[in-house]
């Protein structure tokens, strides 16, 4: 997953609001998103590696009668997604997944800032992670950034550090700003949470493709041709043949009114259409 856009705080009634993009190979294999049979984790999983680039904790509620009818399912508000950092440092094939500093998150019990205070950083490949739960989340990466809160507002988290100013970064974060959060804003005020008021803009968010010029392009040791190729929100390019934007997601935690002071997470992911093209 190489782009994500979180507004984190910024509605009452959502706390949370996270629009991904999760760029790959093609040939890498992958399950979309679905309640795993081994783990309570919903989200989509890596069939390599076996853990997951986005993903909540879910949990079956076991009975026969759930079973027979729509399952039932009990969640405890935490949420994890983590990206690759690029800075041409290569992975060893001693390091573990970084898919697994997601799913060891949402089993586990510590709080966000425990938990990221804790990761052995440097037995995994370049990464950015957020962990987070109904009342916290937390960014850090193995490239010297540390485990810190996010504050209230918007943060676009990508390959480099947090909130760099990479023209993809930037161009998700003003669109985001400006045709998404007030289409949110507008369905909370209704109190309805309607996503199908804000999702379509979103997804077409998702789905911008407009690259850098070359005087917009980053620094990452990368030779021109191939950054601009990356440059893009969502990268579709016959440039990248056999690499590209493969699944796109949308997690959304909802908070109770008075009279029901619980939280419940949805996450909602589709795979991009790039697939088909090729």
């Amino acid at each position: 997953m190489c782009i994500t856009a979180i507004a984190w705080q910024l509605f009452d009634e959502m706390p949370l609001v996270l629009l991904s993009n999760r760029d790959e190979f093609l040939a890498r294999p992958t399950t979309q998103a679905h309640q795993w049979e081994d783990l309570p984790i919903f989200g989509g999983r890596d069939d390599k590696s076996g853990g997951t680039w986005l993903g909540i904790h879910q949990q079956p509620l076991e009975s026969e009668t759930s079973k027979q009818t729509n399952p039932l399912f009990s969640q405890n508000g935490r949420w994890a997604a983590v990206l690759n950092f690029r800075d041409g440092v290569q992975a060893t094939p001693d390091q573990r997944s970084r898919g697994e500093l997601v799913t060891n998150f949402l089993t586990g019990d510590l709080s966000p800032l425990a938990y990221a205070r804790q990761i052995e950083l440097q037995a995994y490949a370049g990464f950015n992670l957020i962990v987070g739960d109904d009342k916290q989340a937390v960014l850090v990466n193995n490239r010297g950034y540390p485990a810190t809160p996010l504050h209230s507002g918007l943060h676009i988290i990508s390959n480099g550090q947090p909130d760099e100013a990479w023209f993809k970064s930037e161009r998700l974060r003003g669109r985001v700003r400006q045709e998404v959060l007030p289409l949110i804003s507008e369905s909370l005020q209704f109190h309805q949470a309607d996503k199908e008021y804000w999702l379509p803009a979103a997804w077409n968010v998702l789905t911008d493709t407009l690259q850098a010029a070359d005087e917009q392009l980053p620094d990452t040791g990368m030779p021109p041709a191939l950054e601009q190729a990356l440059s893009s929100i969502c990268i579709d390019t016959p440039e990248l043949p056999n690499y590209g934007t493969r699944t796109q997601s949308i997690l959304t935690l909802l908070r109770g009114d008075e009279d029901n002071s619980g939280v419940e997470l949805q996450l909602v992911s589709r795979e991009y259409a790039y697939l088909a093209k090729k």
